[in-house]
């Protein structure tokens, strides 16, 4: 049972979880809260972001990010609206509430779901405790109530392996020229790693001071396989290409990086390099 919260500084909203802070990374206001905030007396002027009176600090787990209040006269309603970035974050904290989005953006326009109401059918929510500090315009966001999914390492992996943003992206009918990015992973994590298509890769050996860059159409098959320029290597990360780019496409952008990293770490091929840091690019094949 989740015990109510003791450190609540400033008048709070409990915000139900909703697709709009995945998908827009904003929120509306509801009215009652208008009063209780000041909304209208600090924002009411405030149609755009070019406003400098609408911006607001919004801090989530000791990290701070830049946001804005915009009002809507012809709506009437005022929407905050916060980094991207945090967007991303909410993605991964309210996994469940995530994943029912996705669902029902992919029920749409199907006949067979247009009478069932998603959340009586997967029911479940998920809340975002949203303080708001007036005198210092800041918005503070706490995980109130999360549900762990049925599943949690399986919808972890499903996360990391970029299968989730990929998804999501040809949904909302994001620029199909897409680059779809990764962090960093122990080599331990590979034996749990879903495999991913079309991708460039990046290999780091902490110990020996050496990274390494590649392509391949298949990550698991390739990471697999020994690379002798590397072999202890002891993390690993990958980028996803955009879907219709060939290999020779791939290899090119390769080629490009390696060359890239070649002008600042030193190399094996004596490329003249600022020698940013004292790791040393693996790769043997470096354009001139």
């Amino acid at each position: 049972m989740k015990l109510e919260r003791s450190d609540i500084e400033f008048p709070l909203w409990r915000k139900k979880v909703d697709a709009s802070l995945f998908k827009d990374a904003a929120t509306p206001l509801p009215k009652f809260l208008w009063k209780m905030w000041r909304i209208e007396q600090l924002f009411s002027l405030c149609r755009d972001k070019e406003n400098a009176d609408s911006r607001v600090v919004v801090s989530y787990d000791k990290k701070k990010y830049i946001g804005r209040i915009i009002y809507s006269p012809t709506k009437n309603m005022f929407r905050l609206f916060f980094a991207k970035e945090l967007g991303e974050k909410l993605k991964d904290i309210f996994l469940m509430s995530y994943m029912r989005s996705i669902e029902q953006d992919l029920r749409k326009n199907k006949q067979e779901y247009q009478d069932i109401d998603i959340e009586e059918e997967i029911p479940f929510w998920e809340f975002l405790d949203i303080e708001f500090d007036d005198e210092n315009k800041e918005f503070k966001f706490k995980a109130h109530y999360i549900q762990k999914p049925a599943y949690i390492e399986l919808f972890k992996e499903l996360v990391k392996s970029h299968t989730l943003k990929k998804i999501d992206d040809n949904l909302n009918e994001k620029p199909p020229f897409r680059f779809t990015k990764g962090d960093w992973r122990n080599r331990e994590s590979l034996a749990q790693q879903i495999d991913s298509t079309n991708v460039i890769y990046n290999l780091i050996d902490t110990q020996a001071k050496k990274i390494y860059i590649g392509e391949a159409e298949s990550l698991i098959k390739r990471l697999n396989q020994d690379r002798e320029e590397i072999k202890n290597w002891d993390f690993y990360r990958f980028d996803t290409l955009p879907e219709g780019l060939t290999k020779q496409q791939r290899v090119a952008i390769e080629r490009l990086l390696i060359r890239t990293f070649a002008s600042f770490f030193e190399n094996l091929n004596n490329i003249p390099s600022m020698k940013v840091s004292d790791y040393i690019l693996a790769n043997k094949k470096i354009d001139s």
